[in-house]
């Protein structure tokens, strides 16, 4: 499944789950780092606003579809992926890499959430050794000299995985420097998914998941911040519907 951007042609390149677990897990034997971006309605929208966030994830090496959207585009289009949120994908993708033999960091918001994240990583991957938690200041510039630290502290620590769960610019970014300061590091930019594990927010319950309407949860548990996201989401799926139709 392709977006375009005027010269810039975004790819959801990885089509399922057992797709991505089978690539990261190639890179993690190998000690080859990657980017992993997970796109969605919200994505999007950036994309079309922002140039250098084009650049950006045109750098990453893979995409997957983290919103049900995304998937019923796809179908549109005739080219299906299937939907692979990126907050599924934490426990998976830490376990291939601890079982190749590679060492995880994490990078997330505060670093209370991150010690709470790695409680509940290590009661539910038993043995798991979280190598390094980095929580960047308030203010963090993630293509500053403190981004290039934090890179230059995973690469000399030979960190074979690192979750990123920042707002969603900020992580894409690092991931994308990552791939030169740090590049036998896979990189994955999760948003919320930290958060979720440590409890620091919560997650839709399962069903609602299962019927779409995770957003509505989102929505209805932060209005002030996610009415606005998601009503310019809403304003571009007109568009989308018709390059998606346009690509059959």
């Amino acid at each position: 499944m392709q977006f375009r951007f005027d010269t810039t042609t975004i790819t959801v390149n990885i089509p399922d789950r057992a797709a991505l677990l089978a690539a990261a897990g190639q890179r993690f034997a190998d000690k080859q780092g990657f980017a992993l971006a997970t796109i969605n309605l919200d994505h999007l929208v950036k994309l079309r606003a922002s140039p250098s966030f084009r650049a950006v994830y045109a750098a990453q090496d893979f995409v997957v579809a983290d919103g049900n959207p995304i998937v019923w585009l796809s179908r549109l289009a005739h080219r299906p992926v299937k939907l692979v949120p990126g907050s599924d994908m934490v426990i998976p993708l830490i376990l291939r890499a601890v079982q190749t033999g590679r060492r995880v960091a994490l990078i997330g918001t505060t670093d209370t959430a991150l010690a709470a994240a790695t409680t509940a990583l290590k009661a539910q991957i038993p043995g798991l050794n979280i190598a390094m938690t980095i929580a960047p200041p308030m203010g963090f510039d993630p293509q500053g000299p403190e981004a290039e630290a934090i890179l230059a502290r995973l690469n000399a620590a030979d960190i074979g995985f690192c979750v990123i769960a920042l707002p969603a610019g900020k992580q894409e970014v690092i991931a994308a420097l990552g791939r030169i300061h740090a590049p036998h590091t896979g990189f994955a930019s999760f948003g919320a998914g930290l958060d979720f594990l440590a409890g620091s927010q919560t997650r839709a319950p399962r069903w609602m998941r299962l019927v779409a309407m995770e957003w509505l949860w989102r929505a209805l548990s932060d209005p002030r911040r996610m009415i606005p996201r998601y009503a310019a989401c809403f304003a571009i799926l007109p568009g989308q519907i018709i390059a998606a139709l346009k690509l059959r």
